[in-house]
């Protein structure tokens, strides 16, 4: 079983943003609003978790994003900045779960839970490409 002695509740990333016309709703094709699209937002909060314990894991590792639930509260348009927080709360063996909330200049526009499994890198990617081999033969 994968020891993770480094990682405890508590643990906080940030991840910032200014906000660009790439990173809009109808640049990503998520809707009209020339806004922070959803995804984005998202995102954001994946980038702030890892912070909060890639350098943690042990080498060979990596985190990745298997769950979210959030709320997309504010529309934030392009030239403001915004900035996600995410905070470690639970460790259940290869799971992580975090706090995530992202605000831009004015106010809280994005908040939930997010969970990352750690991996292997080696056998993930083996997997990966083991799978990529089938799908592309079928």
């Amino acid at each position: 079983m994968l020891e993770l002695p480094k990682l405890h509740a508590g643990l906080k990333g940030t991840a910032a943003l200014l906000v660009g016309v790439e990173h809009t709703a109808p640049r990503i094709g998520s809707g009209l609003f020339l806004v922070l699209a959803t995804s984005a937002m998202t995102n954001l909060m994946e980038a702030a978790a890892r912070a909060a314990v890639e350098e943690m894991l042990p080498a060979g590792y990596q985190c990745l994003g298997t769950h979210f639930d959030v709320r997309h509260l504010a529309a934030t348009p392009v030239e403001m900045h915004v900035r996600a927080l995410a905070e470690l709360i639970a460790i259940d063996g290869r799971t992580l779960s975090f706090r995530v909330e992202v605000r831009d200049e004015k106010e809280v526009i994005g908040e939930g839970m997010h969970q990352r499994t750690v991996v292997n890198v080696d056998r993930f990617d083996e997997r990966v490409q083991k799978n990529w081999i089938v799908w592309v033969r079928t």
